[in-house]
């Protein structure tokens, strides 16, 4: 077995959403969940399939997941660390055999896709702020669902203050999600500098709230129509930025990848 780890989007060293990239063509679902969780971070394992194709299949401690991308950029790192002269690195989700084209910047990496069809309805602002444990009236959009491949709730709050406000049921929002195929509950704000700021709840243990997500990010992206700088990670003492770019209809995810 083959491990390595990394952050990825951080917005400076010694930041960033861990991950392990794991090269272990032997271990079964079971085994990769076991690791997970006893590892307690998320773990991406790359295999190859009979076609030469590769493939990648994420595992939070908690469940397997169809798409993660701050774990698929640490795969594009230690991909392109392999060939530093590849123009792009064409990998599939083993979940839902998703194409996804890594490619690298200057000093980051970046994952292309696109929006995906959903079919989760969106909801009311009433169910979405009683899931997030605040009173209708201080959502500032209405809830939407949007996918990048893993569907997300979106819900816009005023301001930084009511982002750190939030008193989320993350039991509820856990059995909601299950029922109405949506992976958790990205509430969001506009920042007055421009950039973006927000939280992801999809986790049991408020301990793991994600310090970056990608997915996310590209879900709001799909939502907004235009590329933006979202930053994350405030509420477990963690400093990431996700960039993201529209090139036609792709969507650019990425940012910074550090080796620990």
């Amino acid at each position: 077995m083959h491990i390595h780890s990394l952050r990825c989007f951080s917005s400076r060293p010694g930041t960033g959403n861990p991950a392990l990239v794991i090269e272990d063509k032997e271990q079964d679902p079971d085994a990769r969940q076991a690791l997970a969780r006893a590892r307690d971070t998320t773990c991406v394992f790359i295999d190859v399939g009979s076609d030469g194709a590769l493939s990648v299949d994420y595992y939070y401690p908690h469940k397997r997941s169809p798409l993660c991308l701050h774990a698929t950029l640490a795969v594009a790192a230690v991909l392109f660390a392999r060939d530093p002269h590849a123009g792009a690195i064409a990998v599939r989700t083993a979940v839902e055999g998703q194409h996804l084209e890594l490619v690298r910047g200057s000093e980051e990496y970046f994952v292309r896709l696109s929006a995906q069809p959903v079919a989760a309805r969106d909801v009311g602002a009433d169910v979405a702020a009683e899931l997030l444990g605040v009173p209708a009236a201080s959502l500032a959009t209405p809830p939407r669902v949007a996918s990048v491949g893993s569907p997300k709730l979106l819900v816009k709050v005023a301001d930084t203050d009511a982002l750190y406000g939030l008193a989320p049921d993350l039991a509820r929002i856990a059995a909601w999600g299950k029922e109405a195929g949506v992976n958790g509950i990205y509430a969001w704000c506009r920042r007055d500098d421009g950039t973006f700021e927000g939280r992801n709840f999809n986790h049991l243990d408020p301990r793991l709230e994600d310090s970056a997500t990608g997915v996310a990010a590209g879900a709001l992206t799909a939502l907004l129509g235009l590329g933006i700088r979202l930053r994350q990670g405030r509420a477990t003492g963690g400093d990431c930025l996700i960039r993201t770019r529209k090139e036609g209809a792709a969507i650019l995810v990425g940012g910074a990848v550090e080796t620990i």
